[in-house]
């Protein structure tokens, strides 16, 4: 290729010396392209001059002696293609302009319009492997979603089957609507013709859905933090309480526990243990009042000087009334210890219970005002898709997400690395 541009380059710097050489000589040149050696014994006579022009033009950019030579030889040969010269380097940037137009994207010109996903800073392997572990809990729910895109276009069949996968994943009919016109809005608007990029599009939409959701619980704004919790019978609320105590302990917070669960077996004992294990202290009464052992456990940490109090209350049903005005009772009862607590009421939900947990969220609510929640047991048949009911019907804060019964598999809840992990 090199050698290419080179005889081109030469050939092209030779009108230069045409006004020197007489006219016999590019006739004389003629026969060049059959016999190289007739012309350059006849051109030597009559143009001396115009070699040894040519010579010295061509010594100037190098400075051995022996190729200028041989250039004043090639220039004498390529008056007859001179003409045709200007014609080669034309044609030349066409090429480059048409690699450039293959090599655009993966799908070559199946975007009309640039699509930014934005992608995800690697995690700490201490993060990675429990973004992992979450990612093999919801894998059934993902193999299903993105089994929708292994198509080659992008057609109402694909977004009907999107839809089914997107309801039976939990993800409730106001989500999957709302998912799926964002979709077909976003493949209007940029031209998107591949199935792969649709998915893609799906990923960046629900991150947004879900993006209301990422709040971190903050701590150390009132001392101590009440944190009152609830939820369900066999939601997980004690053992997401151990969980969280250990998260509190290991950023430098003093924890209180208060077993104010009197109704079910072995309740006590139970945080009993989890208190052993993330050694802090607890408050717990045998058969005591559930509102007198927050009311204790409150003025307990205010004078201790704790940072946070974790009250644990028995899990009851939204539907047992009886049992919901007794936890508006208990919040009252805290509200008299400290004016301002509870300063967070945590509802800790299912993550196998499906749209249910949409009504419970509700249910307690309406309630008790919650400020966060606590998702459990992603790590068997969940489906997930539940967080995206939640986010468009009653968007409260997740502070955190479990995927196991071990003390470091209770995490803290990111929307992008969610979305990626439901739709892998």
């Amino acid at each position: 290729m090199f050698s290419f541009f080179k005889k081109k380059f030469l050939s092209s710097s030779t009108p230069a010396a045409e006004p020197l050489a007489p006219a016999p000589a590019p006739e004389a040149a003629a026969p060049a392209p059959q016999v190289p050696a007739a012309p350059a014994v006849g051109a030597v006579p009559p143009a001396p001059a115009a070699s040894t022009t040519a010579a010295e033009v061509r010594a100037e950019p190098s400075t051995p002696s022996a190729p200028p030579a041989v250039a004043a030889t090639q220039t004498a040969q390529t008056p007859v293609a001179a003409p045709a010269a200007p014609v080669a380097p034309a044609a030349a940037p066409e090429a480059p302009a048409s690699t450039a137009w293959g090599s655009g994207s993966l799908i070559g010109s199946a975007l009309v319009a640039p699509i930014e996903i934005p992608v995800a800073p690697a995690a700490p392997p201490e993060r990675q492997k429990w973004l992992d572990k979450l990612k093999a809990g919801l894998g059934k729910t993902a193999a299903s979603i993105s089994g929708v895109f292994g198509g080659s276009q992008i057609d109402e069949a694909l977004y009907e089957d999107l839809e089914g996968a997107l309801l039976m994943a939990d993800a409730g009919v106001a989500a999957t609507q709302l998912l799926t016109d964002a979709l077909r809005k976003k493949v209007k608007a940029t031209g998107v013709t591949h199935p792969t990029a649709l998915k893609n599009i799906l990923i960046a939409e629900l991150t947004e859905l879900l993006q209301p959701l990422q709040k971190p619980l903050v701590i150390g704004e009132h001392t101590p933090t009440v944190i009152m919790v609830a939820g369900v019978n066999g939601a997980g609320k004690t053992t997401s309480i151990g969980k969280l105590t250990k998260h509190l302990a290991d950023s430098n917070a003093s924890v209180l526990l208060a077993a104010a669960d009197t109704f079910r077996a072995a309740a006590r004992e139970q945080l009993t243990v989890w208190a052993d294990r993330n050694t802090v202290e607890i408050v717990s009464q045998e058969g005591g009042d559930p509102a007198a052992v927050s009311y204790d456990s409150v003025t307990a940490g205010k004078a201790r000087g704790k940072d946070v109090v974790l009250i644990d209350t028995a899990g009851r049903l939204p539907t047992q009334l009886h049992l919901m005005e007794e936890l508006k009772k208990i919040k009252r009862v805290i509200g008299k210890a400290d004016g301002t607590a509870p300063h967070e009421v945590l509802l800790v939900i299912d993550g196998n219970t499906g749209q249910n947990a949409v009504a419970q969220v509700k249910a307690f609510d309406d309630a008790l005002g919650l400020t966060g929640l606590i998702v459990t047991k992603l790590d068997g048949t969940a489906k997930g898709g539940v967080l995206a009911a939640i986010a468009r019907e009653r968007p409260i804060p997740v502070y955190f997400i479990g995927v196991g019964e071990k003390l470091d598999e209770l995490e803290t809840f990111n929307a992008r690395e969610f979305a990626q992990a439901l739709l892998a």
